[in-house]
């Protein structure tokens, strides 16, 4: 039996999940859909937005924030760290901006959530 906090909104629903079989997993304690689906995604295979920094050459900052534009399973996080830290962009970088197009073939993109100026 597994317990958790739901995230997905305000109300903070604690769930309980039996995972004893994960072909059949049952989940208490959520007042909505969004909790069940939270829970039963946290225990099959667990993801995450990633959130960094990237290099930007020639600009007003020496970095810019960035993220991944959706969660990414659990197990990539370093992974897509490293594969940020390979990158520079040159300014003016703009929110949005892509940094990495599908990253480690995700189907995710990481991006710019800073505007960078050039110097």
């Amino acid at each position: 039996m597994r317990e958790m906090i739901c995230i997905c909104c305000p109300l903070g629903c604690h769930l309980k999940v039996d995972d004893s079989d994960l072909n059949n997993l049952k989940v208490t304690g959520n007042t909505c859909i969004r909790g069940e689906k939270y829970a039963r995604d946290e225990v099959i295979c667990p993801k995450r937005v990633v959130t960094s920094i990237v290099n930007v050459l020639d600009g007003e900052i020496k970095v810019a924030s960035c993220k991944t534009n959706d969660a990414i399973d659990k197990k990539l996080i370093f992974e897509v760290l490293n594969e940020i830290k390979k990158v520079s962009l040159v300014a003016p970088v703009r929110i949005n901006d892509i940094v990495i197009k599908n990253v480690l073939n995700t189907g995710v993109d990481v991006i710019v959530t800073k505007n960078v100026e050039r110097k």
